[in-house]
């Protein structure tokens, strides 16, 4: 499922740009089980930007997408 589409003016290089776009944007999504989501994508090698906790929202943990995104899961609906 895409979340944005973008087409860089030319000369424009994205991954020089500092701080790199999505900066400030909160991507939260909810999850039946956090924990076993958790462990998959560290045993796949995806960067865990912060481990499970118990919050607000119940279990949350943030990972990184591929583009850098942090992308945060949590089991309270």
């Amino acid at each position: 499922m895409p979340f944005a589409v973008r087409e860089p003016l030319p000369g424009v290089d994205l991954d020089a740009i500092e701080p790199r776009p999505g900066a400030g944007i909160a991507l939260w999504m909810h999850g039946d089980d956090v924990q076993a989501l958790h462990d998959e994508l560290v045993t796949a090698g995806v960067t865990v930007l912060a481990p499970p906790q118990q919050g607000p929202f119940g279990v949350t943990f943030t990972f990184a997408d591929p583009d850098g995104y942090a992308i945060t899961v949590h089991d309270r609906a």
